[in-house]
């Protein structure tokens, strides 16, 4: 695994070095493969990074966008992160409906939209059941819990190993995610972690020894490159 650390001055310094990255293995894999796939992260440290992304003059037809999880709420929902990036960047670029591959949340049960949006992954990656497909660029957040995409602690979540899509749970709410093996496969993982309230749970990820089911993102551990891009506050005691 090809891991890095990288602590930026501050938050506008994080979000200007995630936008190059992207940039740059965009045009990588759109060279190479003829088109870029990447899956988005929730929460509000990326919206900069999408109003940034909205701006630019890209190939939008050989790009194609996934979540990495989703609230199991309808798509117009306040809630929503499929909202807040087609508002933040995706409504703004002529991007074919096509290449925009949401988490339905409308099935009467989320197992069903998870198993559905499994098969259309399937289909966009041409892959059979069992294999797990790489996507070019996975962006993830951390929550101060040390969860990331929907993988909350201690949650049934974490044991799913032969899926790309599971149903995640934190206390009451209901989201889909992607699974751990899925996220490992990908060419590139891209943490963005922000703020002095995650300096503790990334203590015990960065930890030689902590339980991962108490501390989900030390699941992550991708075969190719992972990159954890921490600012000062986030990121001041980590030793890099």
């Amino acid at each position: 695994m090809n891991k890095k650390v990288e602590v930026l001055p501050d938050k506008k310094a994080l979000v200007e070095r995630a936008l190059a990255l992207i940039l740059s293995k965009a045009q990588t894999a759109i060279q190479e493969r003829g088109r870029f796939t990447i899956a988005l992260s929730g929460g509000s440290t990326p919206k900069p990074l999408y109003e940034a992304l909205g701006k630019q003059q890209l190939p939008w037809d050989k790009i194609h966008v996934l979540w990495g999880d989703e609230r199991y709420v309808p798509a117009d929902h306040p809630d929503s992160n499929e909202l807040m990036a087609r508002s933040a960047w995706l409504d703004k670029v002529d991007i074919p409906a096509e290449n925009i591959h949401a988490m339905a949340t409308d099935a009467a049960e989320p197992a069903e939209a998870a198993a559905q949006h499994e098969q259309d992954l399937q289909k966009l990656f041409n892959s059979k059941p069992g294999e797990f497909p790489a996507v070019d660029v996975i962006l993830l957040g951390m929550g101060d819990d040390a969860h990331t995409a929907s993988l909350f602690p201690h949650t049934e979540a974490l044991k799913v190993t032969d899926k790309l899509v599971t149903v995640g749970n934190k206390d009451s709410s209901v989201r889909l995610t992607f699974t751990y093996p899925f996220i490992n496969a990908a060419e590139c993982v891209i943490f963005l972690v922000a703020g002095e309230n995650k300096r503790p749970a990334l203590a015990q990820v960065f930890a030689a020894e902590a339980s991962e089911t108490t501390y989900p993102s030390r699941l992550i551990q991708p075969q190719k490159e992972l990159l954890w891009l921490l600012d000062e506050a986030a990121g001041a005691e980590i030793k890099v």
